[in-house]
C-alpha cells in the first residue's frame, strides 16, 4: 500500500485541485478516481462551469503534461493522433504525432465533432495507442482523457454512439457552484494565472506508483457478489433496454478500489460501490421509450438491491 510520503501528496494534490475548483470536492474526487483507475472522465455540462479548469488543475497538480484540442464540425481524425508528412530531403515519410500523444488530453466538447472524428479516441482510450499508416504508437504513460460535452439539445451537436461512451469509465456533472464559491471566484484571482504559477505536488513516476496501488485494495468476495447482483438487476430492471455488461462491472470495482484509497482504506467497502455506481453506470444504461434518464435508472436500480 502507500507509503506515507505518497499518502501525504496524494492529499496535498486534491487539496490544491480543491482550491482552484471551488466548491466541488465530489466532483474533484471523483475525477481523481477516474485517473487512479487508469480510466477516462467524460463531463456533460453547459459552457463555463469549469469543465477546463479542472482538467488544467488536474495536470498541473500531478505534474502532467498536457494538451488541449477543440472538437469542431471540421475536425479530422489526423487533427487528434497526427499524420505522415512526406520529407522530400530523406525522401521518406516523417511521422508528427498529434496532441493525442500527451499525458492528459482535454478533448473540449467532443460531441461538436462528427462521430466519425469522435472514434479516432476509441483505439487511443481503449488501448493507449493509435495506428497511423499502419503502425502502432504506444501513447505516454500515464495516459488520460478528459472530455467535456455540452447537453445534446444545443445545436451543433452530435450525441456520443455508445461505444465511445463505454471508453469513460465515470460521468461527471459539474453545475453552477454554491453561492460562497461564485463569491470567492469573483472576487479572487483568475484561475488560469493560478494554475500556472503553481507547483506540481506529484510526478509522471508516482502517479504510476498509485495506479498500481488501486490494484492492491482488497474487494472481498461479498464485494464482488454485491457488484454482480447490480449487474444482473441492470438486465431485468423496469425501463432498462439494455443492461451494464461485465466490463462495466470491472470498472465499477477499480473505481470502488480507487475510492477506497483516497479515502485512505487497504479495502474497499460496499460504500464505495454505491458511490460510484451512478457516475460509472448512468451513461452506459440505455433506456426504454419510457424508462427515462440514465442517472435516474442508475439510482433506481442502486436502492432497489440490497447489500447481504
Amino acid at each position: 500500500m502507500l507509503n506515507d510520503e505518497l499518502r501525504d501528496a496524494l492529499k496535498r494534490a486534491q487539496a490544491q485541485v480543491n482550491e482552484w475548483v471551488l466548491g466541488k470536492p465530489l466532483e474533484v474526487r471523483l475525477a481523481f478516481v477516474a485517473l487512479l483507475s487508469d480510466g477516462h472522465v467524460l463531463i456533460e455540462d453547459l459552457p463555463g462551469l469549469g469543465k477546463t479548469t479542472l482538467a488544467h488543475a488536474l495536470a498541473a497538480s500531478l505534474g502532467l503534461g498536457f494538451q488541449r484540442v477543440q472538437f469542431t464540425s471540421d475536425l479530422l481524425p489526423s487533427d487528434i493522433v497526427g499524420v505522415s508528412v512526406y520529407d522530400a530531403q530523406d525522401r521518406q515519410f516523417q511521422f508528427h504525432p498529434g496532441p493525442v500523444f500527451a499525458q492528459v488530453l482535454l478533448a473540449d466538447e467532443i460531441n461538436r465533432a462528427p462521430p466519425r472524428t469522435q472514434s479516432a479516441l476509441l483505439e487511443a482510450m481503449a488501448e493507449h495507442q493509435v495506428t497511423v499508416d499502419g503502425v502502432t504508437r504506444p501513447l505516454p504513460d500515464p495516459f488520460f482523457v478528459i472530455a467535456t460535452q455540452n447537453p445534446v439539445d444545443l445545436s451543433g451537436t452530435y450525441p456520443l454512439p455508445d461505444s465511445q461512451l463505454d471508453r469513460f469509465l465515470l460521468r461527471l456533472h459539474l453545475g453552477y457552484p454554491p453561492e460562497d464559491a461564485e463569491r470567492a471566484l469573483l472576487a479572487g484571482s483568475d484561475r488560469r494565472d493560478l494554475i500556472a504559477n503553481s507547483q506540481a505536488v506529484l510526478d509522471p513516476d508516482r502517479v504510476r506508483a498509485l495506479r498500481s496501488a488501486v490494484h492492491e485494495v482488497h474487494a472481498s468476495e461479498a464485494l464482488i457478489a454485491y457488484v454482480q447482483k447490480l449487474l444482473a438487476r441492470s438486465r431485468h430492471h423496469p425501463g432498462v433496454r439494455v443492461g451494464l455488461s461485465p466490463r462495466a462491472g470491472i470498472a465499477l470495482l477499480r473505481a470502488a478500489r480507487a475510492h477506497a484509497l483516497l479515502l485512505g482504506r487497504a479495502h474497499a467497502l460496499p460504500e464505495d460501490v454505491q458511490a460510484l455506481f451512478i457516475p460509472v453506470a448512468a451513461h452506459r444504461l440505455v433506456a426504454d421509450a419510457d424508462g427515462g434518464d440514465g442517472a435516474t435508472l442508475a439510482k433506481s436500480i442502486l436502492h432497489a438491491v440490497a447489500v447481504d
